[in-house]
């Protein structure tokens, strides 16, 4: 992003791992989202105490998600009504294993809505400097 200083949004809240049907245990975790990648939400998940296991989605998925089943492969995401609170399923998947965890809906709406005041959904490209992308992907080819 050309002439624009990084903003970044934070949000740290509890979610749920799904363990067996009726039981789950909690799980730590931040969700950042930064200018300077307008398009993702940045994820971490607080396994123990100096673990922590990282995810990258993007933050249309996130925000489709609320409302309705979104996602295919190793991020899913839908809506879930349980005792009377509104919580959002996030299935991840990876070669290293499955989890299913479990967001309250208010608190990432509420974490979606301020990524919304800094980066408007649909103008993410005026913050993603090509240029910039290009060069880097370059370079890694050449490391």
């Amino acid at each position: 992003m050309k002439g624009r200083a990084q903003t970044t949004v934070s949000c740290e809240l509890q979610l749920r791992l799904v363990v067996s049907s009726g039981s789950s245990v909690p799980v730590p975790a931040e969700l950042r989202y930064e200018t300077s990648d307008p398009y993702a939400v940045h994820a971490t998940f607080h396994t123990g105490a100096s673990e922590s296991v990282d995810w990258v989605f993007a933050r249309d998925l996130l925000a489709d998600g609320l409302r309705h089943a979104a996602g295919a492969g190793d991020v899913r995401v839908w809506p879930i009504r349980r005792r009377g609170q509104d919580l959002v399923c996030i299935a991840l998947s990876s070669p290293e294993g499955h989890a299913l965890l479990e967001a309250p809906a208010r608190m990432l709406q509420s974490f979606l809505d301020r990524t919304n005041a800094v980066v408007r959904p649909g103008t993410e490209h005026r913050y993603f400097d090509i240029d910039v992308e290009l060069a880097q992907l370059l370079a890694d080819r050449t490391d």
